[in-house]
C-alpha cells in the first residue's frame, strides 16, 4: 500500500459519508456501508464498536473537514474565492452523482433522533457548521467587514448553500446553485466595498 492509499477505516468513513449523502442516516446501515466501502463487516464493527452512531459521527466530521480544507486553501485569495470554491465543491458532488448525493452533514441534521437526547452525529454536524461559518467570517473580517456583519453573512452563505443543494437534487437541475453562487458573490463584493475607504480627492479640488 502506498503512503497516499486510504486505510480500511478511512474507506469505511468515506463510504458512510457518501451513503448518508445519498440515502440519509436512517436508511444507511452498517452492513451496506461495509459493502459499499469493500470492507469486511467484522472490521467495520472493530473500528466502530459503538455502532452506527459512532460511524455517522466520524462520517460527518470527515465531510466537514473535507470542505474546510477547500476553504482554507482558497480563502487566502479572499472571501469570493472561498465562496466559489465552497459552492463549487457541492456543485461537483451533485453533478457527479447525477443529483443523487447532497451534503451528509445536512442529512444527519434533519433526521429525527430516536430519543430525546441529541445524538453525537448531530452534535458533530453543529460543530461542522460552526467551523465553516468561522472560516468564512474570519476571511470577511480580514477583508473589511464588520464583525457582526461578517458572522451573519457567513451564516447566510452556509445556510444558502445547504438549502440550494437540496433544491438542486429535487429539481434535477444545477441552476439554483449557480444562481445562488452569483448572488452571494455580488453580496460579498457589495458588503466589502461599503467598508473600503473612499480615495481622498486631490488638494484644491
Amino acid at each position: 500500500m502506498t503512503k497516499s492509499s486510504p486505510t480500511a477505516r478511512e474507506r469505511i468513513v468515506a463510504g458512510a459519508a457518501d451513503m448518508i449523502s445519498r440515502r440519509g442516516l436512517n436508511a444507511t446501515s452498517i452492513r451496506e456501508t461495509a459493502k459499499h466501502a469493500r470492507a469486511p463487516l467484522g472490521s467495520t464493527y472493530h473500528y466502530f464498536p459503538e455502532g452506527k452512531q459512532q460511524l455517522a459521527t466520524e462520517a460527518v466530521r470527515y465531510a466537514g473537514e473535507f470542505a474546510a480544507r477547500n476553504l482554507r486553501k482558497e480563502l487566502p485569495a479572499g472571501p469570493v474565492a472561498g465562496l466559489r470554491a465552497f459552492l463549487g465543491l457541492w456543485r461537483k458532488i451533485v453533478v457527479d452523482s447525477d443529483f443523487r448525493a447532497g451534503c451528509p452533514v445536512l442529512a444527519v441534521s434533519i433526521e429525527e433522533p430516536p430519543t430525546d437526547e441529541i445524538p453525537a452525529a448531530v452534535l458533530a454536524a453543529a460543530e461542522v457548521f460552526d467551523q465553516w461559518e468561522a472560516l468564512l467570517a474570519a476571511s470577511l473580517r480580514e477583508h473589511g467587514a464588520a464583525p457582526e456583519q461578517a458572522a451573519q453573512l457567513a451564516t447566510l452563505i452556509v445556510a444558502a448553500t445547504e438549502g440550494t443543494v437540496a433544491m438542486c437534487r429535487a429539481k434535477r437541475s444545477i441552476s439554483p446553485l449557480d444562481d445562488v453562487t452569483e448572488q452571494l458573490q455580488t453580496l460579498i463584493t457589495t458588503t466589502l466595498n461599503q467598508h473600503r475607504p473612499t480615495p481622498s480627492s486631490p488638494s484644491g479640488v
